[in-house]
């Protein structure tokens, strides 16, 4: 399936919205993930409208609320604007507390679309990935980054690789645990 317009409109408006943010800890900008996420989503089969959502999933949490999510349906479809308020954990500013946000957002995942749990899965695997290499380089150091520290971290990836497996299974949720297995594996040491 080729790609349109459309991505490389896509592409443009993610790169402005998060010009300015970093990955959590890092000097990487955030960019690097959200094509990260968009190019795992492709590998697995998604299509345009899951490749854009997957651009933009988190333009409505970090870049906006409301107002953006309502941008990204102007200009990309309900389909897209679906994808990105399904993967969107919260809009509220300030956020919920943290233990809470990911309860409810697991729950969410576990009734969702395929198309929203390709682009979460995604999302997650991208995450996991990162974390475990900063983790083989910071050690246990690295927890500071996270609200959930290292209990809640570990302990929201394993539900969501169950919640993943549970609703379709898959290569990319085979990959996002054996992600999480690694980083369990090396943080129990």
């Amino acid at each position: 399936m080729p790609l349109t317009s459309r991505f490389e409109e896509a592409v443009v408006l993610a790169l402005r919205l998060h010009a300015t943010q970093f990955r959590k800890g890092t000097s990487t900008p955030y960019a690097a993930h959200l094509l990260s996420v968009a190019g795992i989503t492709l590998a697995h089969g998604g299509n345009e409208d899951e490749a854009i959502g997957a651009l933009l999933h988190d333009a409505v949490e970090d870049q906006g609320g409301a107002p953006t999510l309502a941008e990204i349906r102007r200009r990309f479809g309900e389909n897209v604007a679906a994808i990105v308020e399904g993967c969107t954990d919260t809009d509220v500013v300030p956020k919920p507390p943290w233990r809470a946000r990911k309860e409810a957002y697991i729950a969410h995942v576990r009734k969702a679309s395929p198309s929203i749990r390709l682009v979460s899965a995604s999302d997650k695997l991208d995450n996991a990935r990162a974390i475990l290499a900063d983790y083989c380089v910071l050690g246990e150091s690295l927890w500071g980054r996270f609200k959930g520290g290292k209990e809640g971290t570990l302990w929201y990836y394993g539900e969501l690789v169950k919640v993943f497996r549970e609703a379709s299974g898959g290569p990319i949720v085979d990959e996002l645990d054996r992600v999480v297995q690694e980083l369990h594996r090396r943080a129990a040491r």
